[in-house]
């Protein structure tokens, strides 16, 4: 059953404490705002032993999840995705306990699933029934999906070359779909100047609550999944970095609940080379990023040049001991391709840069070969053919009689 135990709103920067129950976006301060619980009272009430018989999906932690009433819930299956050994991709690499989180088994392809499930559920619960949101592009068809479930409008912006399978799967599950001649801060802020206008509740990355309680799912699950040990380190792709700071949240909930002891696994940040505020900021010591002027990547999910959560992925990094890294769109295509042929799991370009950081680090002896690694392909890697195309060229015509070539029958 969902939780009674929310108590308040906290903003992350300046601790000021919101009301529950009530719609919110930002702080005035600018800070994003966290969802509390009263973890004492839930302690005494919810145990590990009863997820044996909880849904095998994310609503399976329910009773650490913002909705009130269950009739909310707008849900398509989404969470408890698999965790895979990629035994011939650790050995290549100098891993010997290298785990994969497949999130790319998620509805809509992708772990934008989870925030929006929790998300939509939320708007659904406070009477908000238009909802916007600026993407890169899964957010999209995850808020697209859920919306369409929900029975409410979504208005989407997206830039212009957002994947073809984002765009094709927002304007299929009927939201009202603009594409936009730049990056996602353009798309943010034009959601941001029309809002009001428009009657938008805007469902942006951190400005509001809920997103980041449905990506904290990861968190948990990953715990429960390594039988309440956590792992050595954490890859995970950081773009606007929601899934880190969910995650880094729900081990101090756990911790607080009696789940799991005090221990945390590094956090590592993986960037692209051509867009890396993150990367820049650890270096510089800085506690918040600068603006990445002309980000590019074929990973569009890390193609975020100042994310809203920056402060709190920086302080999930540090205070885990971590470290964030950047990775060049030809070395993650390359262990995206070897990925695939050695595992049979073909991720996101996201996820696959994080496999090109762990041999980087590794090498460098950041990790040991027998520390336990968890590496979180965001997607599937379905959705970004046209990034892994170039290096399948395909001829239109022509003959050939070598296998694997194109053949012209007679």
């Amino acid at each position: 059953m969902p939780n009674k135990n929310v108590t308040h709103l906290e903003c992350s920067v300046c601790t000021r404490i919101f009301e529950a129950g009530k719609v919110w976006n930002l702080c005035e301060c600018g800070g994003p705002l966290l969802v509390r619980y009263d973890l004492a009272q839930l302690k005494d009430a919810w145990s590990r032993e009863s997820l044996a018989t909880a849904p095998n999906t994310m609503w399976r932690y329910a009773p650490a999840l913002p909705v009130q009433n269950e009739n909310n819930i707008i849900s398509l299956g989404e969470g408890m995705t698999p965790i895979l050994p990629a035994r011939r991709t650790g050995k290549r690499i100098g891993a010997n306990r290298l785990l994969i989180k497949d999130e790319g088994l998620n509805p809509t392809g992708s772990f934008k699933a989870r925030g929006l499930s929790c998300a939509v559920s939320m708007c659904v619960e406070l009477g908000l029934g238009r909802l916007a949101i600026p993407s890169a592009g899964n957010a999209a068809s995850a808020l697209a999906a859920y919306a369409a479930a929900a029975g409410i409008e979504a208005f989407i912006f997206m830039p212009q070359d957002v994947p073809q399978s984002n765009f094709i799967e927002c304007k299929a599950y009927g939201a009202r779909v603009t594409l936009v001649n730049g990056l996602i801060s353009d798309c943010g802020r034009i959601v941001g100047e029309r809002k009001q206008a428009e009657g938008w509740f805007e469902i942006s990355t951190l400005k509001e609550p809920y997103r980041i309680e449905g990506k904290k799912t990861m968190g948990y699950e990953v715990a429960e999944q390594l039988h309440w040990e956590l792992p050595d380190a954490i890859f995970y792709p950081t773009g606007g970095g929601v899934g880190m700071i969910g995650m880094w949240k729900a081990f101090h909930e756990m911790e607080a609940l009696g789940w799991i002891g005090p221990k945390r696994p590094k956090m590592i940040a993986v960037q692209a080379e051509g867009c890396q505020p993150i990367v820049r900021a650890l270096r510089e010591g800085a506690e918040v990023s600068r603006f990445w002027d002309g980000a590019s990547t074929v990973a569009s999910g890390l193609r975020v040049p100042k994310p809203l959560g920056d402060r709190l992925s920086l302080q999930a990094v540090r205070e885990s001991h971590g470290t964030a890294i950047a990775i060049s769109d030809e070395a993650l295509v390359d262990a995206g391709i070897r990925l695939a042929e050695e595992e049979g799991l073909f991720a996101a370009p996201e996820g696959a840069a994080c496999v090109a950081a762990a041999e980087q680090l590794i090498a460098e002896g950041f990790l040991k070969a027998d520390d336990n690694l968890v590496i979180y392909n965001t997607g599937s890697g379905l959705k970004y053919l046209e990034a892994y195309s170039t290096r399948f060229p395909r001829n239109a015509s022509g003959e050939t009689d070598k296998l694997g070539g194109l053949i012209t029958p007679r």
